[in-house]
């Protein structure tokens, strides 16, 4: 091995910072909408546009459906080589808008540039993780993700005092990080994995003896079965980790009555105990335990958070409040989007990994998209306690379909689990 290569934790934090720049950009945006909307004369279209195209939701579907496939064909590098580029693009737009179309279309280049990545990042983690401890270099990605919405939220509390700046200065953070992290990636060899299926499969086809793959080969078989599992798992759940994401901070004042700044701290709060979980519950324990009981205690607990918002508000107590607050931030540190990224890394053949799994985190972005224009609605013509008893049936729905379904992988190679599901090493 050159000696120069970087080691399988350096790889693994420099692929995991994507987390961090993905949900800080959704939060920072949802920290300065306010701010924007004011400053731009934003009216409710305008903002519903912003909110359907951003990162959360449109252009990231479409990112992450584009970048799976150019992953796959040219390889894990490629993509993260250029696609931070994209990323701080709509950044420098953003940063830099004095009018909407300036603002709406930093917003869609920066949801494309992450979209990209996150599929490249969490296939190459995968890839380069050693069996033993694939779920504690997963679990990484997943740290990142709730370390970015904690910085970012709690940089926000303080600048966004300044006006429009601070959250301009908020976003630029966004672009020193995504920038050192694209320096340093420049430095990291190709995917070991990829590069041996490629020449695996180019001497096939140059022998005539195999095609080259396509969608239908996804949607078929032993892979529609795992790509209607996964979406079972996340999609279904995302439904709900969004509005958790977006909606929290109003629903904790108009719904639990709390205070601004309280209802603030407390999203801050979930944050920090997702990364908190995520280390000492799926980063130490994916690989020791079993991931089965683990997904069912981890999710069980989330339908149980949920079920708090469906009692009538008079009966809702701050110690409800706290414990929903507990439960869902362990769930999103350690729960289903944790299992989706490792199981979905696991399940699909190197050939089409990144494929695969940018189509079901298309189809789980552009449900988030869908759900996230009806839940305003929702909420004012039949009321909160109305889109709450949804949520506990996702958040059920989710739980019953990982526990039923969930692989029995530990421990093995992307190889053995290959052959394992298809009786063979797919060529």
């Amino acid at each position: 091995m050159d000696r120069t290569e970087p080691s399988p934790w350096k790889k693994t934090i420099l692929a995991a910072m994507t987390s961090y720049i993905d949900a800080g950009s959704i939060v920072a945006g949802a920290a300065g909408l306010s701010l924007w909307q004011a400053y731009l004369g934003m009216d409710g279209y305008q903002m519903g546009a912003l909110a359907a195209l951003s990162s959360n939701a449109g252009s990231a579907a479409v990112g992450a459906l584009i970048g799976g496939r150019i992953c796959d064909k040219y390889g894990r590098k490629f993509v993260y080589t250029y696609d931070l580029l994209v990323y701080i693009i709509g950044m420098l737009l953003i940063v830099f808008g004095v009018n909407y179309p300036m603002l709406l279309i930093g917003y869609i280049i920066v949801g494309l540039g992450v979209g990209a990545d996150i599929v490249a990042s969490w296939t190459l983690i995968a890839e380069e993780a050693p069996a033993e401890n694939r779920a504690k270099h997963c679990g990484s990605a997943q740290f990142a993700w709730a370390l970015g919405p904690a910085v970012v939220l709690l940089i926000s509390a303080w600048i966004n005092q300044f006006g429009i700046i601070g959250n301009r200065i908020v976003f630029a953070h966004l672009i020193i990080v995504a920038a050192w992290v694209w320096y340093q990636r420049l430095k990291m060899p190709e995917s070991k994995d990829w590069r041996a299926a490629k020449e695996a499969e180019e001497k096939l086809i140059a022998e005539g003896k195999v095609e080259k793959m396509s969608y239908s080969t996804i949607l078929s078989g032993i892979n529609l079965k795992t790509v209607l599992f996964l979406c079972g798992v996340y999609s279904v759940w995302n439904l709900c980790a969004s509005t958790w994401g977006f909606f929290m901070p109003y629903i904790y004042e108009h719904v639990g009555n709390l205070s601004n700044s309280m209802s603030q701290l407390m999203s801050v709060g979930s944050f920090v105990i997702s990364f908190i979980g995520t280390y000492f519950i799926f980063m130490r324990l994916g690989d020791k335990v079993s991931r089965r009981l683990l997904y069912l205690i981890i999710g069980g607990i989330y339908v149980i958070g949920w079920g708090v918002w469906v009692l009538p508000p008079e009966m809702l107590s701050m110690w409800m409040l706290v414990m929903f607050t507990v439960f869902a931030g362990i769930n999103n540190g350690s729960g289903q989007q944790a299992f989706y990224q490792l199981w979905c890394s696991e399940l699909f053949p190197t050939k089409y990994r990144a494929t695969a799994q940018g189509l079901t985190f298309f189809i789980t972005r552009i449900a988030a998209a869908v759900w996230g224009f009806l839940v305003p609605i929702i909420m004012s013509t039949l009321g909160f306690r109305y889109a709450a008893m949804l949520m506990v049936a996702f958040a059920f729905i989710s739980w019953l379909v990982g526990t039923i379904g969930a692989p029995n992988t530990s421990g093995k190679t992307l190889k053995q689990i290959e052959i394992e599901r298809y009786g063979h090493e797919v060529k």
